[in-house]
């Protein structure tokens, strides 16, 4: 039974994400021809995001994550009162590393037609260890998430978690292909 409700809240999470950031949306811009048959654009750069996209996708992200993961955990009022605190703390500390991935995307959004070879090769190593923060988070708080959780639900959690950080990096990979 939950599996199902699982599935229809993520396809509004998908769409509340498209509407708190239109130009940000999954909408498929046309594909143009670029130097030559066998190089083709995916993201039309004569419509970048605007700063306040980003802004109103955080805003509005970290309310939408928690209220799908308490649709979908089914936690009972006594899990829930130990699973909270524990789910702030960890929301917190990821919205820090987002707010770097955030800045970092929007500061390649602002130069990605100018970098030379080395501000695109820092640019690569700050994404690359934003990344990693990422997945260092979640296995400090797979301890913490499991004195207050089954193994099975802190598993759930994870899936969720996963697949929530799946759709938002699928509206941020709207960015254009920086161009050799």
């Amino acid at each position: 039974m939950r599996r199902k409700s699982t599935m229809l809240l993520f396809i509004p999470g998908i769409m509340l994400i498209s509407l708190a950031s239109p130009s940000l949306s999954m909408a498929q811009e046309p594909v143009r021809q670029l130097n030559g048959p066998s190089r083709i654009a995916v993201f039309d750069d004569s419509q970048l995001p605007p700063s306040q996209d980003f802004e109103m996708l955080k805003k509005d992200l970290r309310s939408q994550k928690k209220q799908i993961v308490a649709a979908n955990m089914d936690l009972t009022d006594a899990e829930a009162e130990k699973f909270w605190p524990v789910y702030d703390r960890y929301a917190t500390e990821q919205a820090k590393i987002y707010d770097i991935k955030l800045a970092l995307i929007g500061q390649y959004l602002d130069n990605y037609k100018a970098m030379t070879g080395d501000d695109a090769e820092n640019y690569i190593r700050r994404r690359a260890k934003m990344e990693q923060d990422v997945m260092a988070l979640r296995l400090t708080y797979v301890p913490e998430f499991r004195k207050v959780l089954s193994g099975r639900e802190t598993a759930l959690f994870y899936q969720i978690e996963w697949r929530l950080d799946l759709m938002i990096n699928l509206q941020l990979a709207q960015a254009p292909l920086i161009n050799p």
